[in-house]
This record gives C-alpha cells, sequence and structure tokens, in this order.
C-alpha cells in the first residue's frame, strides 16, 4: 500500500474521530489527523535530528524532530511512537517513552494533533533509508540558535515542538 493510501483517523478539534480516510485524502483536503514526534536525547544532552529524504512527499530534505510520524487508523499514540522509533533509528525501545506534551492541531502543526515523547538513547542508530538521508546530533544551545533564527532548513514542526520544550523547561525548573 502507498502511503498515499494508508488509512488515519480523521479527529476532530478536540481530538475525537469522526471518521477513517485515506493520508492522502486527509492532506489534499487539510483534514485535522494525529501524529507523534519524538526528539531522542543522548548523555551529552544533545538532540539528534533526522534529515527528511529526498523521496519523502512532505517537506523532503528539511531537518526533523528525531523520529515521527502518522498515527495509524486505531493505533493510538504510544504505540505509533514506539513503532516510529523502531522502523526509523532502529531502537527498541525498553523503558517507556516520557510522554513531553500535545499540541493541538493547526495550520503550523499541518492539521496533525502531535503527541510528543522523548527517549534517552545513546547506543547506534540505524537509519532507515527509505525515510532519512541523514542525521545530526545537536547541542541544546545550536538547536536554540536556529530555532531563533528561524532556520529555514528545519522543518516548521521541529522548529514548533523545540520551542515548546525549552519553554516548558524554563517554566519548570
Amino acid at each position: 500500500m502507498s502511503v498515499s493510501h494508508e488509512l488515519l483517523d480523521v479527529v476532530d478539534e478536540n481530538d475525537q474521530i469522526v471518521a477513517v480516510k485515506t493520508r492522502g485524502e486527509i492532506h489534499a483536503r487539510g483534514l485535522m489527523h494525529r501524529a507523534v514526534h519524538i526528539l531522542v536525547f543522548n548523555g551529552r544532552g544533545e538532540v539528534f535530528l533526522q534529515l527528511r529524504s529526498m523521496r519523502k512527499d512532505e517537506q523532503p530534505g528539511k531537518w526533523d524532530t528525531s523520529a515521527a510520524g502518522h498515527v495509524d487508523s486505531g493505533e493510538d499514540y504510544r504505540a505509533c511512537a514506539l513503532r516510529e522509533i523502531h522502523e526509523e533509528l532502529g531502537i527498541a525501545v525498553v523503558e517507556p517513552l516520557e510522554e513531553l506534551f500535545k499540541l493541538p492541531a493547526s495550520a503550523r502543526t499541518g492539521y496533525e494533533h502531535c503527541m510528543v515523547y522523548r527517549c534517552d538513547f545513546d547506543g547506534p542508530l540505524e537509519l532507515d533509508p527509505d525515510e532519512i538521508d541523514d542525521g545530526r546530533w545537536l547541542s541544546a544551545a545550536e538547536m536554540d540558535r536556529r530555532v531563533d533564527a528561524a532556520d529555514p532548513d528545519l522543518t516548521e514542526a521541529v522548529r514548533l515542538i523545540w520551542r515548546e520544550y525549552r519553554q516548558r523547561l524554563r517554566s519548570d525548573g
């Protein structure tokens, strides 16, 4: 099944399922749906960014969160996050992922309700060549600099997620 024919849940502004449609139709019509993003940090406090494959239908060749993906119809956020981090980075999570926050669907998120997770990992990564062209670890200071500069090489999603992540860290500490 091609990605445009994947079945996803269409949801409302409260993240309640209202229909099931193909990914292609959902994106073409700008319907709300669900996605996950995972920020993977190493022991030095650096975050891993992936360079989206040039074969991707959305934002090819841009730097994005460590792993991300659409929540399939009938799947929950956590199961999707575990699936995506394994498929894209080869990480088989044993410890539970830390749920950080949820962003409501909006034009800035691509009409996706986005659940954001954190994973701490120091092992080797196995990048999925169909999804990722490259990857790199960045310090929090470098991420702050790039996000503050509205770096056009970063996806809108990673800039939005990083701002929210840093804001929550400041308010918690």
